[in-house]
């Protein structure tokens, strides 16, 4: 039996996605994609998408963690975590009618949470639009629509708490 070295990728019936990150005598542990770092037995059932053999550059855990996160961040639509400014904590957004009808109160945290949503999927199809095999103008194109929805968006950045997660429109020159 082959021994599958450090950095080899794997796929498990159970865990899913994996990469070798140590070796023992009887186990692999293994950083899943799905389910983070487990040991698996040496001679269990799974699939070999990439081998390496004798590897002897050690990957630390801080390095796979790093790489989990930056690929996560870039291909799915998981959203980190954004606090909302102290502020706006516990607080209503209501609103009005210009009929004499009833008025609709929504918790801010619950819209603020939809508003972070809108912002991570168009951060997910900005990164899907710049990796597709459409044409540079295409993707220009696209990019400058994009551009702009953040910018009819800058009127809610009040409610972050830090400055570094606001949308950003088009700057002006």
């Amino acid at each position: 039996m082959k021994i599958l070295g450090i950095g080899s990728r794997l796929k498990h019936a159970e865990f899913g996605l994996g990469v070798v990150t140590n070796v023992t005598a009887k186990q692999y542990w293994v950083t899943f994609i799905d389910s983070g770092l487990e040991t698996i037995a040496i001679d269990s059932d799974f699939e070999i998408i990439e081998a390496l053999e004798d590897e002897v550059d050690s990957v630390s855990f801080y390095d796979i963690e790093r790489s989990l996160k930056s690929i996560l961040q870039k291909w799915s639509d998981v959203s980190q975590v954004v606090p909302i400014a102290d502020k706006w904590k516990g607080g209503k957004l209501i609103l009005e009618p210009g009929t004499p009808t009833q008025s609709k109160e929504v918790p801010i945290d619950t819209f603020f949470h939809k508003i972070t949503m809108v912002r991570d999927r168009l951060r997910v199809m900005e990164q899907k639009i710049n990796a597709s095999n459409l044409e540079e103008a295409e993707k220009i194109d696209l990019q400058q629509y994009i551009t702009r929805i953040y910018g009819s968006l800058t009127t809610f950045n009040v409610l972050f708490k830090s400055t570094n997660d606001y949308f950003v429109g088009e700057k002006t020159k």
